[in-house]
C-alpha cells in the first residue's frame, strides 16, 4: 500500500510540475508527513531529492519549447544555493512542529496569492 501512495504522489507531483512549474514539494511533503509518517525535516529532505529528476526533465522539455530564460534560471539557481544552506541550518535547529506550521503558512500564502492573481486576470 505504501508503494501505491508513493507512486500516486510521484505522478501527481510530476503532473503539477509539468502544468505549473511547481508541485513536487507541495505534494510530496504532505504525503510523506501525513501519509507515510516521516518527520517534517525528513520529508523536506526527501522532497528535495525527489524533485531533481522532475526539474531536469521539465527544464529540458521547456527549453525545447523555447519557454525558458536560461540566464535568469541560472542566476536564481546559483544564488539559491546560499539560501538552501541557510535554510538547512535553520531547519536543523527548529522543532518539527514549528517546521510543520511554517510549511503550512507557506502553503496558505501561496494559495492566497494564486487565488488573488487568478481573480485579477478574469
Amino acid at each position: 500500500m505504501i508503494d501505491v501512495v508513493i507512486v500516486i504522489a510521484g505522478l501527481a507531483g510530476g503532473l503539477l510540475a509539468g502544468l505549473f512549474g511547481v508541485g513536487g514539494g507541495v505534494i510530496f511533503v504532505p504525503v510523506l508527513v501525513l501519509g507515510l509518517g516521516l518527520t517534517q525535516l525528513h520529508a523536506e529532505a526527501a522532497s528535495l531529492l525527489a524533485i531533481l529528476p522532475t526539474a531536469v526533465i521539465g527544464t529540458w522539455r521547456q527549453i525545447r519549447f523555447g519557454n525558458t530564460d536560461v540566464r535568469a534560471a541560472l542566476v536564481i539557481g546559483v544564488v539559491s544555493i546560499i539560501g538552501v544552506q541557510i535554510g538547512v541550518v535553520a531547519a536543523l535547529h527548529l522543532p518539527d512542529s514549528t517546521l510543520r506550521r511554517m510549511f503550512g503558512v507557506l502553503l496558505l500564502f501561496v494559495a492566497a496569492q494564486t487565488v488573488r492573481r487568478a481573480q485579477r486576470t478574469q
